[in-house]
C-alpha cells in the first residue's frame, strides 16, 4: 500500500478476494445498483479511500472515509436468463460497507 494511504485503515478485502454485495435497503443517496445485491463477485482492485458520498451528498463531511474497491461479477451471477458468453462480466466500484466476505472463496 502506498504512502498516500499510510493513515489509513488497513483495507477489509484485497485483490482475488470473493465479495458479496449486501441486501440491505437503499440509502437515501445509494451508489450501489440494486441489481447486483445479494451478488457474489471478485476484488479486482483496491481504487482507494475517500468521503463516504452516502454522507457528502447531505452535505456532512463524509467521515470516516471509506475504501472504494472495483468488483467483477459474472454476466450469468446478475441474470438468470443471460445468453452471453460465460466469461462477459460487469465491472463496478462499491465502497466497503456494501461488501461482506464470500463464504465461496
Amino acid at each position: 500500500m502506498s504512502d498516500h494511504f499510510a493513515d489509513a485503515p488497513r483495507p477489509s478485502f484485497k485483490a482475488g478476494d470473493r465479495v458479496v454485495v449486501k441486501m440491505g435497503p437503499p440509502e437515501t443517496h445509494c451508489r450501489t445498483p440494486s441489481y447486483l445485491r445479494g451478488t457474489s463477485g471478485e476484488v479486482v482492485e483496491l481504487v482507494g479511500h475517500y468521503h463516504n458520498p452516502s454522507l457528502l451528498a447531505f452535505h456532512k463531511p463524509g467521515l470516516p472515509k471509506v475504501w472504494l474497491y472495483r468488483v467483477r461479477f459474472k454476466q450469468t451471477s446478475i441474470w438468470d436468463q443471460y445468453k452471453g458468453s460465460e466469461r462477459d462480466c460487469v465491472m463496478a466500484d462499491l465502497y466497503e460497507h456494501w461488501l461482506t466476505p464470500s463464504k465461496e472463496q
